[in-house]
């Protein structure tokens, strides 16, 4: 499902045209969602260069993948360390990210004694604050804040970014990456990468944007004050997010959100009706069931309150964002943290999304052409096409040999665009 939004007043004419990125959230399945997207763009766009764009902006599982682009990690790169598995950079291991929190469980299970002790001398005295529902309220203390350990997350990131020309602080960086968070304590959100909070590692940042409360502890930091701050995913806020990268001066948005509330419809044949309960009661499915499509739409209302008003607020910019289809039973029914269904989440996304750059075709490429990006016929041609069937073929390289790679790509964009620049001039003069 494609939203597109056609700028009423495009941007200067004598300027290189400025993209942007902004990826929502949207736990493990969506971010393979989120893969899949941007292989399809990745392929299909000629002129779009995802790794070399002019601003990122990432929140939760999003974050993975505006960080990586922003290290020019490509979309092939990203395929062969999350989905195929056969990187000869990182090794990609699913139960990293679902490691039980056992320091919080310790820490929780510490405080029993003096609790157990303050309770009696409650009760015992009598006092008014040692009803049932305070004593239920003292005992919720004891429950973990996360279930699952997210230090190896960040672990994982900082040896990433660590390597082969690749950066984890974010002054470093040739672009500007900015990864959301939100402040536990006062719900305000944190933008990591902006001034003041630029000097905390791009996988520290990662880590805090996708604490999705309850699953992840919050991650504690000292802001410049040196007070102590708990930040959480930063998709309670806001989903996506995009304004950081429309208030950057760009011409482009591009927005890849892959959660959306399940909407089947009623012209679905038998079979489709039989999969695994009726669709159209969601409640059948038990808790799991309500709590994904209640999750679902809040984050997608919020979305489109935001996409309502930026043509508004930003008359200049084109804005195209993707999203999932709402029929889509395989991503709804498919668990949330689930990891071994990745490579079946990341060609569906790679497939609907190529489908909307076909069926809407007339009306992007208008809006495509003002920045120079063209849509490849033999790509979007309807027939199938699988997403690691055309990963480009590569060389097991060193750490100094990806380093000599890099400065030859970097020399080669360069001449590339001394190229481009008059062509593209010309063409929006036409």
């Amino acid at each position: 499902m494609l939203s597109l939004h056609t700028a009423r007043n495009p941007g200067a004419d004598t300027r290189s045209t400025r993209i942007g990125l902004a990826i929502a959230g949207g736990g493990p399945v969506g971010a393979m969602y989120e893969l899949g997207a941007l292989r399809a763009l990745d392929e299909a766009c000629d002129g779009l260069d995802l790794t070399r764009l002019d601003c990122y902006v990432g929140v939760s599982s999003g974050a993975f993948f505006a960080a990586g682009l922003a290290n020019r990690m490509d979309t092939a790169e990203l395929c062969r360390i999350f989905i195929s598995g056969d990187s000869d950079d990182v090794v990609f291991q699913p139960e990293t990210f679902l490691r039980p929190a056992l320091a919080e469980y310790l820490r929780r299970a510490a405080s029993i004694p003096k609790l157990a002790a303050k309770l009696g001398h409650d009760l015992l005295r009598g006092r008014s604050d040692s009803r049932w529902s305070d004593v239920l309220t003292r005992i919720g203390g004891l429950v973990p804040a996360g279930l699952f350990d997210n230090n190896q997350v960040e672990r994982f990131l900082r040896d990433v970014f660590s390597r082969r020309g690749r950066s984890n602080d974010f002054r470093k960086l040739e672009r500007p990456l900015y990864v959301i968070g939100v402040d536990l304590d006062s719900g305000e959100s944190v933008r990591f990468g902006d001034e003041g909070w630029d000097d905390v590692p791009i996988s520290r940042a990662v880590q805090a944007s996708a604490a999705l409360p309850g699953l992840y502890p919050p991650v504690e930091m000292l802001d410049k004050s040196g007070r102590a701050r708990h930040i959480v995913d930063g998709a309670l806020r806001r989903t996506m997010h995009a304004s950081v990268v429309l208030d950057r001066d760009i011409d482009l948005m591009i927005g890849i959100n892959p959660l959306v509330p399940f909407n089947p419809g009623t012209d679905g044949n038998e079979e489709d009706r039989a999969h695994r309960f009726d669709d159209r009661r969601i409640a059948q499915g038990g808790l799991p069931g309500v709590l994904s499509q209640t999750l679902r739409t809040m984050l997608q209302s919020r979305m489109q309150v935001g996409l309502a008003r930026y043509p508004q607020q930003y008359p200049h910019i084109d804005q195209v964002v993707f999203e999932p289809n709402a029929g889509d039973r395989e991503l709804f029914y498919t668990n949330v943290f689930s990891f071994s269904a990745r490579r079946r989440i990341s060609q569906l996304a790679y497939r609907n999304t190529l489908a909307d750059l076909r069926n809407r075709r007339a009306e992007l490429e208008p809006v495509l052409a003002r920045h120079g990006i063209s849509l490849r016929e033999d790509v979007i041609a309807d027939r199938p096409r699988s997403i690691l069937a055309h990963l480009p073929e590569r060389g097991r390289a060193t750490e100094t040999t990806a380093l000599l790679e890099r400065a030859l790509d970097d020399i080669e964009h360069q001449l590339r665009e001394k190229r481009r620049q008059p062509r593209q001039r010309a063409r929006r003069m036409v």
